[in-house]
């Protein structure tokens, strides 16, 4: 199935990693759910705006890559 990827950018920039889980990388969705968080925490938000804004591309970028092999096969 075809997937948007403005759609899964917008859903991991709101939930870092549900924008993985809309393009059904489950384990990478985890990842990013636990690791931003994380960062969050743990550097007083000082790095875990770059995680967050790096989930949100890795979705775009993963489902563009995702809808190139579903039109290819």
């Amino acid at each position: 199935v075809m997937k948007n990827p403005g759609t899964a950018a917008v859903l991991s920039l709101l939930i870092p990693g549900v924008g993985q889980i809309y393009n059904g990388d489950f384990l990478r969705g985890i990842f990013w759910l636990i690791i931003t968080p994380g960062f969050w925490i743990g550097t007083a938000g000082l790095f875990g705006w770059p995680f967050h804004l790096i989930a949100a591309f890795t979705a775009y970028r993963r489902a563009k890559l995702k809808n190139r092999e579903y039109v290819s096969s």
